[in-house]
Protein backbone atom coordinates (compact mmCIF):
# COMPACT_ATOMS: atom_id res chain seq x y z
CA UNK A 1 0.00 0.00 0.00
CA UNK A 2 1.51 3.51 -0.80
CA UNK A 3 0.06 6.87 -0.58
CA UNK A 4 -2.32 7.71 -3.37
CA UNK A 5 -0.61 9.70 -5.93
CA UNK A 6 3.01 8.95 -4.90
CA UNK A 7 4.06 8.34 -7.75
CA UNK A 8 2.85 11.21 -9.71
CA UNK A 9 3.88 13.35 -7.64
CA UNK A 10 7.52 11.91 -7.51
CA UNK A 11 7.28 12.77 -11.09
CA UNK A 12 6.50 16.05 -10.78
CA UNK A 13 9.24 16.78 -8.58
CA UNK A 14 11.50 14.58 -10.93
CA UNK A 15 10.40 16.84 -13.97
CA UNK A 16 10.17 20.27 -11.85
CA UNK A 17 12.84 20.07 -9.36
CA UNK A 18 15.53 17.47 -9.54
CA UNK A 19 16.14 17.77 -13.22
CA UNK A 20 16.55 21.83 -13.39
CA UNK A 21 18.73 21.38 -9.97
CA UNK A 22 20.75 18.99 -11.78
CA UNK A 23 21.19 21.02 -14.75
CA UNK A 24 22.47 23.92 -12.46
CA UNK A 25 25.04 21.94 -10.36
CA UNK A 26 26.26 20.36 -13.83
CA UNK A 27 26.69 24.11 -14.71
CA UNK A 28 28.50 24.81 -11.91
CA UNK A 29 31.13 22.07 -12.27
CA UNK A 30 29.51 20.16 -9.32
CA UNK A 31 29.96 16.14 -8.69
CA UNK A 32 27.30 14.11 -7.43
CA UNK A 33 29.09 12.48 -4.52
CA UNK A 34 30.40 16.61 -3.71
CA UNK A 35 26.23 17.19 -3.82
CA UNK A 36 25.87 14.18 -1.82
CA UNK A 37 28.80 15.72 0.98
CA UNK A 38 27.21 19.01 1.07
CA UNK A 39 23.90 18.02 1.67
CA UNK A 40 24.83 15.91 4.61
CA UNK A 41 26.99 18.72 5.83
CA UNK A 42 23.77 20.95 5.71
CA UNK A 43 21.76 18.99 7.37
CA UNK A 44 24.41 18.37 10.32
CA UNK A 45 24.21 22.25 10.56
CA UNK A 46 20.46 22.01 10.64
CA UNK A 47 20.69 19.54 13.26
CA UNK A 48 22.71 22.12 15.06
CA UNK A 49 20.55 24.90 14.95
CA UNK A 50 18.00 22.37 15.74
CA UNK A 51 19.83 21.33 18.87
CA UNK A 52 20.39 24.79 19.83
CA UNK A 53 16.12 25.43 19.57
CA UNK A 54 16.05 27.39 16.56
CA UNK A 55 13.81 24.88 15.34
CA UNK A 56 12.15 27.33 12.38
CA UNK A 57 15.76 28.02 10.92
CA UNK A 58 16.56 24.49 11.50
CA UNK A 59 13.69 23.42 9.69
CA UNK A 60 14.26 25.93 6.46
CA UNK A 61 17.84 24.69 6.17
CA UNK A 62 17.37 20.80 7.12
CA UNK A 63 14.49 21.11 3.74
CA UNK A 64 17.49 22.76 1.69
CA UNK A 65 20.01 19.98 2.74
CA UNK A 66 17.10 17.34 1.62
CA UNK A 67 16.60 19.09 -1.65
CA UNK A 68 20.01 18.89 -2.29
CA UNK A 69 19.89 15.02 -1.84
CA UNK A 70 17.43 15.15 -4.17
CA UNK A 71 19.99 16.31 -6.93
CA UNK A 72 23.07 13.87 -6.42
CA UNK A 73 21.34 10.55 -8.76
CA UNK A 74 19.53 12.95 -11.30
CA UNK A 75 23.05 14.78 -11.84
CA UNK A 76 24.85 11.26 -11.58
CA UNK A 77 22.40 10.14 -14.23
CA UNK A 78 22.58 13.42 -16.20
CA UNK A 79 26.71 13.06 -16.28
CA UNK A 80 26.19 9.46 -16.81
CA UNK A 81 28.57 9.34 -13.81
CA UNK A 82 26.54 7.00 -12.22
CA UNK A 83 28.54 4.06 -9.89
CA UNK A 84 28.15 1.68 -7.36
CA UNK A 85 30.42 3.59 -4.97
CA UNK A 86 28.48 6.60 -5.57
CA UNK A 87 25.05 4.63 -4.56
CA UNK A 88 26.90 3.50 -1.25
CA UNK A 89 27.88 7.12 -0.67
CA UNK A 90 24.54 8.16 -1.19
CA UNK A 91 22.96 5.74 0.89
CA UNK A 92 25.20 5.85 3.58
CA UNK A 93 24.81 9.72 4.08
CA UNK A 94 21.35 9.81 3.16
CA UNK A 95 21.06 7.53 6.85
CA UNK A 96 23.80 9.68 8.85
CA UNK A 97 21.74 12.87 7.65
CA UNK A 98 18.48 11.32 8.86
CA UNK A 99 20.38 10.05 12.07
CA UNK A 100 21.42 13.79 12.63
CA UNK A 101 18.05 15.51 12.96
CA UNK A 102 17.19 12.91 15.52
CA UNK A 103 20.33 13.65 17.24
CA UNK A 104 19.43 17.61 16.92
CA UNK A 105 15.81 16.90 18.28
CA UNK A 106 16.84 15.10 20.93
CA UNK A 107 19.57 17.13 22.20
CA UNK A 108 16.27 20.15 21.65
CA UNK A 109 14.47 18.37 24.16
CA UNK A 110 16.94 17.99 26.83
CA UNK A 111 17.94 21.53 26.64
CA UNK A 112 14.48 22.82 26.51
CA UNK A 113 12.53 23.93 29.83
CA UNK A 114 10.11 20.51 29.41
CA UNK A 115 8.73 18.90 32.64
CA UNK A 116 10.15 15.59 33.71
CA UNK A 117 7.32 14.22 31.86
CA UNK A 118 6.88 15.88 28.84
CA UNK A 119 10.80 15.42 27.93
CA UNK A 120 10.46 11.97 28.64
CA UNK A 121 7.47 11.69 25.87
CA UNK A 122 9.64 13.54 23.68
CA UNK A 123 12.69 11.98 23.76
CA UNK A 124 10.76 8.55 23.22
CA UNK A 125 8.77 9.61 20.10
CA UNK A 126 12.37 11.00 18.98
CA UNK A 127 14.26 7.53 19.41
CA UNK A 128 10.72 5.62 18.34
CA UNK A 129 10.75 7.74 15.26
CA UNK A 130 14.72 7.25 14.24
CA UNK A 131 14.62 3.15 15.25
CA UNK A 132 11.40 2.52 12.98
CA UNK A 133 12.27 5.12 10.22
CA UNK A 134 15.93 2.91 9.84
CA UNK A 135 14.55 -0.48 9.97
CA UNK A 136 12.36 0.88 7.65
CA UNK A 137 15.09 1.74 5.28
CA UNK A 138 16.93 -1.24 6.04
CA UNK A 139 14.44 -3.73 4.63
CA UNK A 140 14.31 -1.92 1.38
CA UNK A 141 18.55 -2.59 1.05
CA UNK A 142 17.88 -6.13 2.56
CA UNK A 143 15.17 -6.77 0.41
CA UNK A 144 17.37 -5.68 -2.65
CA UNK A 145 20.32 -7.59 -1.32
CA UNK A 146 18.01 -10.67 -1.71
CA UNK A 147 16.96 -9.72 -5.19
CA UNK A 148 13.72 -7.70 -4.40
CA UNK A 149 13.08 -4.16 -4.91
CA UNK A 150 10.01 -2.43 -3.40
CA UNK A 151 9.39 1.24 -1.87
CA UNK A 152 6.20 -0.24 -0.54
CA UNK A 153 4.82 1.21 2.64
CA UNK A 154 3.21 4.42 3.54
CA UNK A 155 6.32 6.24 5.50
CA UNK A 156 9.14 5.87 3.04
CA UNK A 157 11.88 8.86 3.20
CA UNK A 158 10.21 11.48 1.06
CA UNK A 159 7.67 11.47 3.39
CA UNK A 160 9.07 11.28 6.58
CA UNK A 161 11.33 14.34 5.32
CA UNK A 162 8.30 16.46 4.87
CA UNK A 163 6.65 15.83 7.87
CA UNK A 164 10.17 16.60 9.89
CA UNK A 165 10.29 19.82 7.76
CA UNK A 166 6.61 20.97 8.10
CA UNK A 167 7.29 19.87 12.42
CA UNK A 168 9.78 21.95 12.46
CA UNK A 169 8.65 25.06 10.61
CA UNK A 170 5.35 24.74 12.49
CA UNK A 171 6.50 24.46 15.93
CA UNK A 172 5.05 21.25 16.92
CA UNK A 173 7.51 18.63 15.91
CA UNK A 174 6.92 16.41 18.73
CA UNK A 175 3.55 15.45 17.35
CA UNK A 176 5.01 15.03 14.08
CA UNK A 177 7.83 12.53 15.29
CA UNK A 178 4.49 10.81 17.05
CA UNK A 179 3.29 10.19 13.66
CA UNK A 180 6.41 9.32 12.10
CA UNK A 181 7.42 6.89 14.84
CA UNK A 182 3.53 5.30 14.54
CA UNK A 183 3.16 4.65 10.68
CA UNK A 184 6.62 4.34 10.29
CA UNK A 185 5.97 1.11 12.45
CA UNK A 186 3.06 0.02 10.51
CA UNK A 187 5.39 0.79 7.18
CA UNK A 188 7.86 -1.39 8.79
CA UNK A 189 5.42 -4.66 8.09
CA UNK A 190 4.22 -3.20 5.54
CA UNK A 191 7.24 -3.53 3.55
CA UNK A 192 8.29 -6.85 5.64
CA UNK A 193 5.30 -8.63 3.97
CA UNK A 194 5.57 -7.24 0.55
CA UNK A 195 9.03 -8.80 0.20
CA UNK A 196 7.99 -12.27 2.05
CA UNK A 197 4.90 -12.10 -0.58
CA UNK A 198 7.94 -10.96 -3.99
CA UNK A 199 10.42 -13.66 -2.61
CA UNK A 200 7.58 -16.93 -2.07
CA UNK A 201 6.21 -15.54 -5.95
CA UNK A 202 9.94 -16.05 -7.02
CA UNK A 203 10.91 -19.52 -5.27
Amino acid sequence: MALPGREQFRSAVLRYVELPGARFLRALKFTPNSITLIGFAVTVAAAVLVGYGWLFVGGIVFLSGSALDLMDGALARLTGTTSPFGALLDSVFDRMSEAAIFVGLGVYAIREDFSDDYRLFFILVVLLALVFSQIVSYLRARGEGLGVFTRAGIMTRPERVVLLGIGMLAGQIEWFLLAIAVVSCVTLFQRMFTIRDMLNKDS
